[in-house]
């Protein structure tokens, strides 16, 4: 987005963010960047920084030269460290992270060695900073998703189905669940905002059935409402068959046929939305460039399916689509947490 005068409010949503997590003013703060970071939110996090006195320095790093192939957007997967030995070893002895890469490191390769070190990684999603400051995370946000990840923690088998006849269960038992509330306060850790999402990484085999996009669905992945029914038919975790006939199923088809690999059609995570304060509408109020989607993610009472890496399953790819539904019923072990789209 073009530089301008920066509004106030933004810069005291980054200040909040930041005292959510009870950033110290003796603390080792690094701000993460690359160069294809959005400007303006890699200033106010430093305003923000300077304002709370806090000891830091930035570390600013070459975007990954484009390479043939599918074009990557939101998959959550960063590839500005792969080779950055030093930058990665300097992150893990850090206490505290600013992550402002364009794909942040909630997936990457290196983020389980950056946390091993006892780092906690803020990660402020690529959006525009008026989306940051109407979804600054709120206290009782915690307590919200901390029962949602109890409730999955504890359930054998997730249901989730719909009136255009989604049908899909998925075998909990094992299933690596994680809330998302908003901040980080607790070292080895990560977090991302906008946020206000519980997500749940099943093992290898655990989802079967079908899931029927209908047009006002979301693909995050492309920026764009469904305008045409598109089935994904699922087997043992992965995507067997894309049925439809619209632009819409051509594109995935087309999309994941250019990756030539089977993980990208696997099953990352599934969960929903529990944020009342993210929009619907949101996806059509930003242009392109200054939306990453991930309001629409945690949107309450979307059923959010997405596609590709799994580390809780042993897969790894660049694939990646982040699919929200409406209007679904999801059960836990019978018991509705979501029903017609609404929180139970």
């Amino acid at each position: 987005m073009p530089m301008k005068a920066l509004d106030e409010n933004w810069i005291d949503a980054f200040v909040r963010v930041f005292e959510l997590c009870k950033l110290r003013r003796d603390e080792r703060v690094i701000v993460l960047s690359e160069s294809a970071s959005r400007p303006v939110n890699v200033q106010l996090a430093e305003l923000a920084l300077a304002r709370m006195k806090a000891r830091f320095f930035h570390i600013r790093l070459p975007s990954p030269k484009p390479e043939p192939g599918p074009i990557i957007r939101s998959s959550g997967a960063s590839l500005a460290l792969t080779g950055q030995d030093e930058a990665v070893r300097a992150l893990a002895a850090s206490d505290f992270i600013v992550d402002l890469t364009v794909e942040g490191l909630m997936h990457a390769r290196e983020t389980g060695a950056i946390l091993k070190g006892g780092a906690r990684i803020m990660n402020i999603s690529n959006e525009h900073p008026e989306a940051l400051a109407r979804l600054v995370p709120q206290e009782d946000m915690k307590q919200t998703v901390r029962e949602a990840v109890a409730l999955c923690r504890a359930a054998e088998t997730m249901t989730v189905r719909s009136d255009a006849e989604t049908d899909l269960s998925v075998a909990m038992t094992g299933a690596s669940t994680v809330g998302i509330w908003g901040w980080t306060d607790r070292a080895g850790t990560l977090a991302h905002w906008p946020a206000g999402i519980v997500v749940s990484f099943p093992t290898a085999g655990s989802v079967n059935g079908r899931l029927v996009f209908k047009p006002g669905d979301m693909n995050l992945t492309f920026k764009r409402y469904f305008e045409s029914e598109v089935v994904f038919t699922l087997r043992d975790d992965y995507v067997s068959e894309v049925g439809g006939t619209g632009a819409d199923a051509r594109l995935m088809r087309t999309y994941l046929e250019a990756f030539a690999d089977r993980n990208a059609y696997a099953t990352s995570h599934v969960g929903w939305g529990l944020n009342p304060a993210a929009r619907y509408e949101a996806l059509a109020m930003y242009d392109k460039a200054d939306t990453n989607g991930t309001e629409l993610r945690a949107m309450a009472g979307n059923f959010l399916y997405s596609t590709g890496a799994n580390e809780f399953a042993g897969r790894f790819t660049r694939g990646h689509f982040d699919l929200p539904m409406m209007d679904c019923t999801i059960a836990l072990d019978g018991r509705a947490v979501v029903e017609n789209g609404h929180l139970a």
